[in-house]
């Protein structure tokens, strides 16, 4: 059973990842191209807000929900090992960005915002903050593990 949160957990933090990188650098540039605009849309700047706290909520309720500590830190580890790459080696860290125009245009804009996200270092903050979850005990324990399952339950009419 336990396998299972954890496998859980995993998938859980591929989607986190997913959301952090892929909703919040569109949402962010998104924002930043309408803060350029003249005169700026605030339509435009509405669902850029909305998409950001979307992605805000996801990783709040993962940092403090009760599930598997990997939710936690496979993100955590993605962000901090990416921006580890991007200290060493601006070059190559910004080479994993999709930049070509045979790429979508919805995931350049993805990209472009994650690339805004990574040099200013919200990448960081956000991977330390999710990384402090993964140093909880209490998250790589179930509530239900606290009671000792391995005694068999006594039939109803026995002294034992």
């Amino acid at each position: 059973m336990r396998t299972l949160r954890h496998l859980g957990g995993l998938l859980i933090g591929l989607v986190v990842t997913a959301a952090v990188l892929g909703g919040g650098g569109w949402a962010v540039q998104q924002a930043v191209a309408n803060a350029a605009a003249n005169p700026p849309d605030n339509q435009k700047m509405w669902i850029a807000l909305g998409a950001m706290a979307a992605v805000g909520l996801v990783a709040g309720l993962v940092m403090a929900g009760r599930i598997s500590p990997l939710a936690t830190f496979v993100p955590s580890m993605v962000l901090l090992a990416w921006t580890v790459v991007y200290a060493l080696d601006v070059n190559r860290a910004l080479s994993f960005l999709p930049t070509e125009p045979s790429v979508n245009q919805i995931v350049r804009d993805a990209a472009s915002g994650a690339r805004t996200l990574l040099t200013t270092g919200v990448l960081a903050l956000l991977g330390v903050a999710l990384f402090i979850p993964v140093l909880m005990p209490s998250r790589w324990s179930r509530r239900d593990d606290e009671l000792d399952e391995d005694y068999e339950n006594t039939p109803e009419g026995s002294y034992y």
